[in-house]
């Protein structure tokens, strides 16, 4: 009889399995702690570069007439400065929290795709790192960072400056789409055995709301994105009013992303703020259903408050006054909040250790933010205070009082877990205080000088005006601030290499993540653990010493498999293990290849884009072929008397058919985006119809529809025959069929395309064209995925256990042929 392993030996054996290679084998690594802290580190530089911005606009206007920067300068400086602070810093840095973090609260040893996670943090570094370059070349955006038309038009803006905005921000956003399928699988899929959905952590909860709302918001900026691209590159007029656009759809696709942004940014903190709370208040957060309730109240109510930001631009009265009582409600929730967390403190037994400092810092920042939000949300305020110093104020202080300090306290209560390491906590306080102090000395006088009628986006003003005291003291504020920053940084470079030696789970927390060593290994949990109480460790103080021992779930040697376990979404109970990848370069190369193609469309280098996005499919291919199994594996032992399948032999639960779903759920937001913007432009455009309209003949919407229905009689044919004998020629002929509507239908599609006027034209020929070529590239798209997994099939990879692979594809082919049946008619609609 074997003896049982030593925790030591658990350890090394699992690290020899999930640690990350050395030398230059670290690009190749995928696991989730490493990919969080590149995201984490990434975005902190990006911060420290939007804060020199910051500090050169600041001293531009220290002073009236000032001549420091020019007005073209000065413009680039401003665009740069939103740009990387909303699209490089905040939400990369809480996507880097959150990977980090999630599964470990979750007992998971791993995100659910952690190639695609790898992969994701490549796109965001390539992405970001296209924009800053262009500063750096002196070809920087200089049209705003919300990029209004016509002003950045090809028209008005000339040159590559705004495209490497366009490009660059769309290459980035690829990267949060990736990083909320992600999290929505994890989060939902891979809980601890036992960990019911309403035993999760409240920060689960807060990042599956964010997710979600990253799923529906950033596809209409990733359009409206493409359609401005596509305007400056070919001339297509979507929002150009001469040629049947409308520059205030711009605006629609833009705030459809933005006002639900600074809901994204905002959640995530708030979590990382009520897990805090209720560590230092010594007890669970009160009324924790009241909570995860108004959690999704803001999620619903901030995707339907996006004109909050265009009470200007001439809506009529009923729809001014429904966004501004939305805006007005979505305080409700937010309250909600801000009251569990004082009842919280009231009820506890509150430590005022470091990371408090900050949160009280968060507390009275938002609570002022919030209250101006109120104010603007009343239109005639609006009115009065728009494009002012005001909405500034209002801005910085929603966006650094709601998501600044609590990244800072989270910084300083986490690090202990990323290092071993305690924090100063004298140098944490005067960083505190100079960053406190800065930020309202910076902003506060804005209030006024918006108010005094200062605009936003001016470069420089006279001495006559009134606003120079005022200035001169956000200038000197601003220099405070970023004071306080630098001590920031220097007090954690200083802890991570003198600070003292941190105990496990110094902090006394309740949630899982304080259940491993620290720093935490790469395995996250020698064993998983059992969960059924949302603050596990305050229950059973004994889950750290049974983890390690091996006396918990998937304690077996898993034979050099990267293991963990699938979930059921409500209940968690367990339903499979699922074997995870392991480190690997297809990431790296897939992601070079899509920022080759990016680049190539900057660069109007049309051809070798078309390489460079057939080597990324290539690249992809190859990377989705060397994953799965050829061998029907049967069930694994997990525990004392339970064995579960191997995830691609329960499809149910297996990551790939939810991640499809939640990755089609951000596809069909792009269509919805697509539909929206064409029905606006087809009802309040000017100059519609044109004299000679794209024409799309009604009969090609109803053989769209007819292959669609023979694709699915197809589909079931070939199910009915493949359980009872998969190679019988009705199970090839009716696999078949699909693939043989697929290809009927694009090749109507293809000829539709051919017969259109140019979409320069006008805009109605540039709108049915953009739906009939997202229609012939889903199509292209499901039939190579078929030929694909024909492929897969014959060389073993998929069987009547092994078939999530066919559930897969099956389902893009369903939305593929159902998306283009709609682009299809809505084509012949807009006649």
């Amino acid at each position: 009889m074997n003896a049982p392993r030593s925790a030591l030996a658990r350890h090394q054996e699992l690290e020899e399995v999930w640690g990350t290679p050395p030398g230059w084998g670290r690009l190749s690594s995928v696991n989730h702690t490493v990919v969080g802290k590149r995201f984490i580190i990434a975005s902190l530089v990006f911060f420290l570069i939007g804060g020199l911005l910051a500090m050169l606009i600041r001293t531009q206007l220290a002073t009236p007439d000032n001549a420091f920067m020019e007005a073209g300068v000065y413009s680039q400086v401003f665009t740069m400065h939103g740009t990387v602070m909303m699209f490089l810093f905040a939400i990369p840095m809480l996507e880097g929290f959150s990977f980090y973090l999630l599964p470990k609260m979750l007992g998971a040893r791993d995100m659910a795709y952690p190639r695609l996670g790898a992969y994701a943090w490549y796109c965001y570094l390539f992405g970001a790192t296209m924009v800053v370059l262009s500063l750096l070349l002196g070809l920087a955006p200089d049209s705003g960072w919300f990029m209004y038309t016509p002003l950045a038009s090809g028209r008005f803006s000339p040159g590559i400056a705004n495209d490497f905005w366009l490009i660059g921000i769309t290459f980035a956003e690829i990267s949060a789409v990736c990083g909320a399928v992600e999290l929505l699988t994890t989060i939902l899929r891979m809980r601890a055995p036992g960990m019911k959905l309403s035993h999760m952590p409240l920060f689960a909860w807060y990042m599956l709301v964010t997710a979600a709302m990253m799923l529906f918001g950033f596809p209409p900026l990733i359009l409206g994105s493409i359609l401005l691209e596509l305007e400056r590159a070919f001339g297509w007029p979507f929002y150009d009013p001469t040629m049947g656009g409308d520059p205030v759809l711009w605006q629609h696709l833009f705030w459809l992303f933005g006002h639900p942004e600074v809901y994204i940014i905002f959640v995530p903190a708030a979590g990382m703020v009520s897990v805090m709370l209720a560590t230092f208040a010594a007890r669970p957060l009160v009324a924790y259903r009241w909570v995860v309730a108004s959690v999704v109240a803001i999620g619903v109510l901030s995707m339907v408050l996006w004109a909050h930001h265009m009470f200007t631009v001439g809506l009529s009265i009923p729809a001014a006054a429904f966004f501004s009582i939305a805006s007005t409600l979505i305080a409700i929730p937010t309250a909600v909040q801000f009251f569990v967390w004082i009842a919280t403190l009231w009820c506890g037994r509150v430590r005022w250790e470091l990371p408090m400092l900050f949160l009280a810092g968060f507390f009275v920042t938002f609570i002022v933010g919030g209250l101006t939000g109120v104010m603007i949300a009343i239109v005639p305020f609006n009115w009065q205070a728009h494009d002012t110093h005001f909405i500034v104020a209002h801005l910085h202080y929603v966006l650094v009082g709601g998501m600044v300090f609590p990244v800072l306290a989270a910084a300083y209560y986490w690090l202990p877990h990323f290092t071993g390491r305690m924090p100063s906590r004298h140098l944490g306080k005067v960083s505190f205080w100079l960053i406190f102090l800065g930020f309202h000395l910076t902003f506060l006088p804005m209030h006024l000088t918006g108010l005094a009628g200062m605009p936003r986006r001016v470069y420089t003003y006279s001495s006559d005006m009134g606003w120079d005291v005022l200035n001169l003291i956000s200038s000197i504020g601003g220099f405070v601030q970023a004071v306080g920053f630098l001590v920031f940084i220097v007090d954690i470079l200083l802890h991570a290499r003198v600070g003292r030696l941190a105990p496990r789970n110094p902090w006394g927390a309740g949630t899982l993540e304080w259940a491993m060593p620290t720093p935490a290994p790469s395995y996250n949990f020698a064993s998983v653990p059992e969960v059924r109480q949302d603050h596990p460790l305050w229950v059973d103080p004994d889950i750290p010493d049974a983890a390690a021992a091996g006396r918990l779930w998937l304690a077996e040697p898993s034979g050099g498999r990267r293991l963990t376990l699938s979930t059921d979404t409500l209940s968690g109970r367990p339903q499979s293990v699922i074997v995870l990848p392991g480190s690997s370069w297809w990431p790296l190369a897939a992601a070079v290849a899509t920022g080759g193609f990016f680049l190539c469309v900057l660069l109007k280098f049309y051809g070798v884009a078309l390489l460079a996005l057939a080597a990324a499919v290539v690249l992809f291919l190859c990377w989705a072929w060397a994953t799965g199994s050829r061998v029907d594996a049967g069930k694994l032992k997990v525990k004392d008397g339970l064995a579960l399948p191997l995830h691609f032999e329960h499809a149910a639960g297996a990551p790939g058919w939810h991640g499809m779903v939640y990755t089609l759920i951000a596809d069909a937001a792009v269509l919805g985006s697509l539909v929206f913007g064409a029905v606006y432009l087809w009802a309040l455009a000017p100059g519609w119809p044109p004299a000679e309209p794209a024409v799309v003949p009604l009969w090609a919407g109803a053989f769209a529809g007819v292959c669609w229905l023979l694709g699915a009689i197809g589909e079931r044919v070939a199910c009915r025959a493949q359980s009872s004998a998969p190679r019988d020629i009705g199970a090839m002929a009716g696999r078949g069929l699909p693939l043989l509507a697929l290809t009927a239908l694009l090749a109507l599609l293809a000829w539709l395309l051919a017969g259109l006027p140019p979409g320069s034209t006008h805009a109605q020929s540039a709108v049915v064209a953009a739906l009939l070529w997202y229609g012939a590239i889903h199509l292209s798209v499901a039939v190579l995925m078929s030929l694909f997994l024909v492929l897969r099939r014959r060389a073993g990879f998929v069987s009547q256990r092994r078939n999530l692979e066919v559930r897969v594809v099956r389902l893009f082919c369903h939305y593929s042929f159902g998306s283009a049946v709609l682009c299809v008619l809505l084509a012949a609609l807009l006649n």
